[in-house]
């Protein structure tokens, strides 16, 4: 069996690296004893103590992980042995974690090498100083207490049966992990910062020691653009000029292929990363990408798999999600309540994909300033990360802030976070919580779930002029004149094809045949497409997801209704498009 055997970051990739996916020792540890009884050895007694086996990077509660335990689980541990040979430890080592939930120890060869806390953001540690040529032990420990109120848990379950719009749990590792081989002197981090105008890449690079950095950009094989020049530390900035212009647009995402070369001491660190040419806009009521408005078609989509949960299956899995989009004439999606992996954002890049970079704020108690200090450094790492994705157009910290037992948002809380994404990436607008309930954003967005096309209609009917008839939260949040109007929840209509399913969820009354479905689904969205100030919606949702059957095909991918038709539906110009 393979177990996700592809790199997880085509955007910043190095040759010499080694996957760590596959069969780990594994154990539950409910009572949190496991650092006291020392499951970080690797001697023989504690390796009995390892009772159970896990198929790496499934998470525990998945049937693929082999485990598929479903109760609450506060905390697991997990342990293989690596072999490493002098060549692969020439320079320094590191080891990388595409996400665990909640808090991650890790230990190498009995030492904790290093702590993280985010069950969503991607982590790495240096380990140079830690690993030796031949056997080495990892050991990894995952504490998840998602009912505490002090992490976010996105669409994970806070009772023992999903229900309504909550689903299956996940704890620990659910991402990749793997070891990364680097030279002493070694390129940290690039951010690219296209410019139509000058037809360039504006390029920050951070960078160990100091050495001369030499950066090629390609079009489909031709080198259109290189530099070079003496770089040192963490402020570097450079200018790639372009002899080609190939803009990233909707439905063609052309991407140059951008390869760094880093030569210090006599040694070459060699990454291979990519960048599209876009730039986002809002002008007023409209959504600019490189100038033009365009009208968002956007989908909801949560990443799950019936099988993985949180982690798709197989890589194909990921492009697949794209396309049944792209086939029912979806031009992007809002990722929701979850921090989705680089490689899918990677195919929304190669599709041209619009997406809404999204955290799992929900279980966060938003009403206690600690909630700021347990999900700012999260949010950070994960802007960081897929900040050169030119798919993703807009960020959204927070969902449908509601009240934590009976207890407010703290708004300031909000506000800072906005402040934040905006103070370490201007170049794209910022929704600081979804539908309700808004501080301060960029763009005003809405979520309604009304069934009745008539009802739905007559919210919108005097915007911009009258706003009252919209807001379903008036003693929360107040619209602010001139911000852009996105629809980003509505729809959700129930379909359930089983037909058996007494948990099966949806929103509102479900239509008796398939062509009062459609007559509802084109009534609700049409009108959103004709209205002249709207400039886009997101429909709930891409999928059913376990109980929530109000996707446009089942849970397994499945269609429940003819493509054609709700492509015809969706793909209509919308009045507010244009140049």
């Amino acid at each position: 069996m393979e177990y996700r055997k592809e790199f997880p970051n085509p955007q910043f990739e190095r040759e010499s690296w080694l996957n760590l996916n596959g069969v780990w020792r594994f154990a539950f540890d409910f009572g949190k004893s496991g650092m006291d009884r020392g499951m970080y050895l690797s001697d023989g007694n504690t390796r009995k103590c390892y009772d159970k086996r896990i198929h790496v990077p499934f998470c525990p509660e998945s049937k693929l992980s082999g485990i598929e335990y479903k109760d609450f689980i506060s905390a697991v541990w997990y342990q293989r042995d690596v072999a490493l040979t002098d060549v692969q430890l020439a320079g320094r080592t590191f080891i990388h974690f595409g996400a665990v939930d909640y808090e991650a120890h890790v230990f190498v060869n009995e030492v904790e090498v290093g702590r993280h806390i985010g069950g969503y953001s991607s982590f790495a540690f240096d380990i140079t100083e830690y690993v030796r040529k031949g056997e080495n032990t990892v050991t990894v420990y995952a504490v998840d207490e998602g009912r505490s109120g002090k992490q976010p848990r996105g669409k994970q379950a806070g009772v023992y049966y999903p229900s309504g719009c909550d689903y299956t749990r996940t704890t620990g590792i659910w991402q990749t992990v793997w070891l990364e081989f680097v030279p002493e002197n070694y390129i940290k981090d690039v951010k690219f910062y296209p410019d139509i105008k000058n037809r360039c890449f504006h390029i920050d690079c951070k960078v160990t020691g100091r050495g001369m950095l030499s950066i090629k950009a390609f079009y489909k094989g031709r080198v259109c653009g290189n530099t070079q020049a003496f770089v040192s530390g963490d402020d570097n900035k450079l200018r790639l000029d372009l002899d080609g212009l190939y803009l990233w647009e909707c439905g063609n995402g052309r991407l140059y292929d951008i390869v760094f070369e880093y030569s210090s001491n006599r040694e070459c660190d060699r990454v291979k990363s990519y960048a599209g040419m876009r730039q986002v806009e809002i002008d007023r009521y409209r959504f600019l990408l490189n100038g033009k408005s365009i009208f968002l078609r956007a989908v909801l989509d949560q990443g799950y798999y019936r099988d993985g949960i949180y982690t798709a299956p197989a890589d194909e899995d990921l492009l697949k999600d794209i396309k049944l989009a792209q086939a029912l004439g979806f031009n992007g999606a809002r990722l929701h309540q979850k921090i989705f992996e680089p490689r899918f954002l990677y195919y929304c890049d190669r599709e041209g994909y619009l997406v809404w970079g999204e955290h799992g704020n929900w279980g966060l108690d938003l009403s206690d300033a600690q909630a700021f200090l347990n999900f700012m450094p999260e949010w950070l790492e994960a802007v960081g990360r897929d900040f050169n994705h030119p798919s993703i157009i807009g960020w959204c910290p927070f969902n449908e802030t509601w009240d934590y037992d009976g207890k407010k948002q703290n708004g300031r809380i909000l506000e800072n976070i906005y402040k934040l994404t905006k103070a370490i990436d201007p170049t794209r607008p910022c929704i600081d919580t979804s539908g309700n309930f808004h501080v301060v954003t960029d763009i005003y967005d809405l979520h309604n779930y009304r069934q009745e096309v008539e009802s739905f209609s007559s919210c919108y009917q005097d915007f911009p002029d009258n706003t009252q008839a919209m807001e379903e939260h008036p003693q929360r949040q107040h619209y602010k004149k001139g911000l852009p109007l996105f629809i980003s929840e509505y729809g959700g209509i129930k379909w359930d094809t089983a037909q058996d399913n007494k948990d099966a969820w949806g929103y509102g009354e479900a239509p008796k045949t398939e062509g009062e479905f459609m007559a509802r689904y084109r009534g609700l969205t049409e009108c959103l497409l004709n209205h002249p100030y709207i400039m886009g919606f997101c429909y709930t949702q891409l999928y059913d997801v376990e109980q929530e059957t109000n996707g446009l095909y089942d849970y397994d991918r499945n269609p429940k209704f003819q493509a054609e038709e709700i492509y015809r539906i969706n793909s209509a110009k919308a009045a507010i498009e244009g140049d």
